[in-house]
C-alpha cells in the first residue's frame, strides 16, 4: 500500500500542466478621456506603462453615445507638444487596421521631450466610425525616464535630424536578447517619418570590464521603421550599446544606448 501510495504521488507530481507556461496579463492603465463635439463619441486612451520620452505604444477605445464599444473605425494620432514660441509634433504610428482587437486601437507615439517648462503635450484623435467624423484633444504628461530610451543625431550625410528609440530590451537578461529600434527623419516640424533605408551596426560593450560580446546581430529593417536584431549580454552590470547607421552614400551617425541590469 506504501509503494503504491508512492507511485500515485510521483504520477501527480508530474501532472504536464504544472509546466505550462501562464499567457502574461496585460494591465491597461487610463491615462485620457472625453467625449468628442462632432457625433458625441466617448474616447479613452490607454497605456502599459507609464508615458516618458520614448516610443510609447497607445491604446483607444470608442463608445458610441449609448455607451456601446464601436469595434469598426478609422483613427488618425496627432501628438502636439505646445511651446512658448513654436509648436511641434512627433513620429508617430497610427493603428493599422480598422477593426479593435480585444476592444483596443493599438498605435504608438515617439515623445521627444517631456513635458514640463518648456511646454506641454496634447494628443489629438481623429475618428472614421459609423459613417461619421469627430476629434478630441486631450492633454498627456510626459515623464523623462531615469535612463534614456531615446537619441537623436544630425546626419553626417544629408544634414537631417534623426530620432533612434530603443524598444528591447525592455528587460535585459544574461544572454542573448532580442534587439528592437526603431528610426525616424525630422522632415519639418510636424512630419517624422519613418527610415526604412538603413544599414545598422550594433556592438555592445561593458565599459568597466573594457570588453564586448560574441553572437550579436545586426538589426534589419522589418517594416515602418522598425529594425530587429539580436544582442549578447555575458554578464550583468552597465553595458554601452553602440549603434552605427549607414545610408547609401556612408555613416550617417553613431550613438549609443545605457543599459544597466
Amino acid at each position: 500500500m506504501w509503494a503504491l501510495s508512492l507511485i500515485t504521488l510521483f504520477i501527480s507530481g508530474c501532472d504536464t500542466s504544472d509546466d505550462e507556461t501562464p499567457t502574461p496579463t496585460i494591465t491597461y492603465h487610463k491615462i485620457a478621456e472625453g467625449s468628442t463635439l462632432e457625433a458625441d463619441l466617448k474616447v479613452e486612451v490607454y497605456s502599459t506603462e507609464e508615458l516618458t520620452t520614448g516610443y510609447n505604444p497607445l491604446y483607444i477605445k470608442l463608445y458610441d453615445p449609448a455607451g456601446t464599444q464601436i469595434n469598426q473605425a478609422s483613427i488618425n494620432l496627432v501628438p502636439m507638444m505646445e511651446m512658448a514660441d513654436k509648436k511641434h509634433a512627433s513620429p508617430v504610428e497610427n493603428p493599422t487596421s480598422g477593426q479593435a482587437v480585444d476592444g483596443y486601437y493599438k498605435g504608438a507615439v515617439v515623445f521627444t521631450m517631456p513635458s514640463g517648462e518648456m511646454g506641454n503635450w496634447s494628443l489629438k484623435v481623429n475618428i472614421q466610425a459609423n459613417g461619421k467624423e469627430a476629434s478630441i484633444t486631450l492633454p498627456l504628461t510626459i515623464k523623462e525616464p531615469a535612463v534614456s530610451r531615446l537619441k537623436s543625431f544630425v546626419s553626417a550625410t544629408d544634414g537631417s535630424k534623426y530620432f533612434v528609440a530603443l524598444l528591447q530590451p525592455a528587460k535585459p537578461k544574461v544572454g542573448v536578447n532580442d534587439l528592437e529600434i526603431a528610426v525616424y527623419r525630422a522632415e519639418t516640424m510636424m512630419s517624422f517619418p519613418a527610415v526604412s533605408n538603413l544599414a545598422i551596426t550594433v556592438a555592445p560593450e561593458m565599459p568597466t570590464m573594457s570588453h564586448g560580446s560574441p553572437n550579436n546581430v545586426n538589426p534589419v529593417h522589418t517594416g515602418a521603421g522598425h529594425y530587429l536584431g539580436k544582442v549578447n549580454f555575458t554578464m550583468t552590470g552597465l553595458w554601452y550599446l553602440h549603434l552605427y547607421l549607414y545610408d547609401g552614400t556612408g555613416e550617417a551617425g553613431k550613438l549609443y544606448f545605457e543599459v544597466n541590469f
